[in-house]
């Protein structure tokens, strides 16, 4: 019996593998063969991970970058098709134009009138404000293009910008805590309130008057008060109505700029001279703001001249006025009017206030009262005493007055806060800047929808400024937290002059330093000369006072 003998077993080989040595550094040098033809795409461990294929999903916009890569989207692994398409065709679905005798003749009878006049060739031709219309539903609810506004000053090559701050930076600023301005001193004369104007309404209404009144609109290094204040009170320097634009800048969307000059440890807020600063805007936050056509009585331009001549006039109507009717006089008189000029001042009271900012921050500013009015208890209460306008009802968007202002006058009000919000923030800052008892509106429409000189004042309507306030949704707090921002960075340059402009296209304004004789040699060059046919030519009359 033999022995079956097993093949003796091979040894097993170690077979060695391929380490590529890298003496300068580490890792490999070569790239490996089975990863030499792989496409890369970068990802990071951090990313969120989805469904591999739903083709059941509608993607929200809401969450549409929900699995986005940090890295963006890549092409890597993307699917192309590369096939013929050639044999491919889509079904054409579109509507067949029927010949014109074939088509309707109650359809096209009843669409004339609203669709325009038909032209003996068989076309139909729109007006623009039917071309306007048809526009506005292309680009939707918001209209045709926005047209390139102009600035307010020409940013020159030698100005250098120091800081743009975007409006959403500055909602978010907040300076809580300021307490109410302190009077350092007070002067002027002030009128009394007529109290039958509450009465007026749409079908009791009173003519608008043109009331020959001086108004005096001084800047702030021009006023003496103020210069004689700083000299031992406070380190920045302004008017109401400085503060006023610079505090609601969030609502505006025209163009404006200010002056500002840095002497030391002073700062001082200027508007340029043969500006239109102190000219009212009219639905500057609308939907559908003025069209921009210099030769219309409803371009900006136009419209802020008639708005302004109508604030002027309505301020001066509503009070007692004549010899025998008693005045509100402040400790000093009215410290613009000079001994040559001619003609009667407006009612009006200074109360020059300060402000704690902390910080060493003490804030020194002109503010304004329109009226007086003696009150319930036989107090005297102060006034601020301003005009909303109505100039055409269709073109603004806006409702009717005379059909809606007894009736639904919060609608009418609700219309104006929502197509001049700008305008009527600065009004409540500069009411409660000044310590105004109350703020009255008057409502005050044309009496000709194509005639800007002649009007008619349909009622009246009054709130308290901290009321008002924070109906329109204004928070103090805010606006003491944007000049406060603006006045830090201010303080923080070396001594010159220096300009803080509205973007007239961007919600944002820039600091800019500017040379220190800028504005002082072409002040001519700023203003342009003005028609001396239009109703408003006294308005025209630019620098320290405006008569009306």
């Amino acid at each position: 019996m033999s022995e079956h003998v097993l093949p003796a077993e091979e040894p097993i080989r170690f077979i060695a593998p391929i380490i590529q040595d890298n003496p300068t550094g580490w890792g490999p040098c070569e790239m490996p063969d089975q990863f030499r033809d792989m496409p890369y795409q970068p990802f990071s461990k951090g990313d969120r991970l989805g469904t591999i294929s739903d083709w059941t999903v509608v993607q929200d916009k809401k969450y549409q970058n929900k699995f986005a890569s940090q890295f963006g989207a890549g092409s890597s692994y993307a699917y192309f098709h590369d096939q013929d398409e050639s044999s491919f065709h889509l079904v054409d679905t579109t509507r067949v134009q029927k010949p014109p005798y074939q088509r309707g003749r109650a359809r096209g009878q009843r669409g004339r009138g609203a669709r325009g006049a038909r032209t003996p060739g068989g076309m139909t031709t729109l007006n623009k404000q039917q071309r306007d219309r048809k526009l506005g539903k292309r680009w939707g609810q918001r209209g045709a293009p926005m047209k390139i506004r102009d600035a307010s000053v020409t940013v020159r090559p030698t100005w250098v910008t120091i800081e743009d701050m975007d409006f959403p930076r500055l909602a978010k600023l907040s300076l809580p805590g300021i307490k109410e301005g302190e009077d350092i001193a007070c002067c002027g004369t002030l009128e009394y309130y007529e109290k039958s104007y509450d009465r007026v309404n749409v079908k009791h209404e009173k003519s608008l008057q043109r009331i020959d009144r001086i108004f005096h609109t001084v800047t702030t290094t021009d006023d003496p008060v103020i210069r004689r204040l700083s000299k031992t009170v406070g380190t920045v320097y302004a008017t109401d109505t400085i503060l006023a634009t610079i505090m609601c800048c969030t609502r505006s969307n025209y163009s404006w700029d200010i002056v500002m000059e840095k002497i030391g440890d002073k700062l001082f807020l200027d508007k340029r001279d043969n500006t239109e600063f102190d000219l009212l805007t009219v639905n500057e936050t609308s939907v559908e703001p003025p069209a921009d056509d210099g030769t219309s009585i409803n371009s900006p331009r136009n419209l802020a001249l008639e708005a302004t001549f109508i604030n002027h006039n309505f301020s001066q109507q509503v009070l007692k006025s004549g010899p025998p009717e008693p005045k509100y006089k402040f400790p000093e008189p009215n410290p613009f009017v000079s001994e040559e000029e001619e003609g009667e001042v407006a009612s009006v009271g200074y109360r020059y206030r300060k402000w704690n900012l902390n910080n060493g921050v003490v804030l020194v500013a002109r503010c304004e009262h329109d009226a007086v009015l003696q009150g319930p208890q036989g107090e005297t209460q102060f006034l601020t005493i301003k005009a909303l306008n109505e100039w055409d009802s269709k073109l603004a968007n806006g409702v009717e007055w005379r059909q809606k202002l007894d009736t639904q006058r919060g609608a009418v009000l609700a219309n104006e806060l929502r197509n001049n919000s700008c305008k009527l923030a600065k009004w409540t800052v500069q009411a409660l800047l000044a310590g105004s008892d109350q703020i009255k509106f008057g409502y005050v429409s044309r009496v000709q929808v194509r005639d800007n000189s002649r009007h008619v004042i349909l009622g009246t309507q009054q709130f308290k400024p901290h009321e008002f306030a924070a109906q329109i949704n204004l928070s103090m707090d805010n606006a003491w937290g944007i000049l406060r921002c603006i006045i830090d960075i201010c303080m923080k340059q070396k001594d010159g002059k220096y300009l803080i402009m509205k973007d007239p296209n961007k919600p944002l304004i820039r600091l800019y330093d500017i040379p220190d004789n800028t504005f002082e040699s072409d002040a001519s060059e700023e203003s342009g000369d003005e028609p001396a046919d239009t109703p408003f030519a006294p308005l025209y009359s630019y620098g320290n006072s405006k008569r009306i």
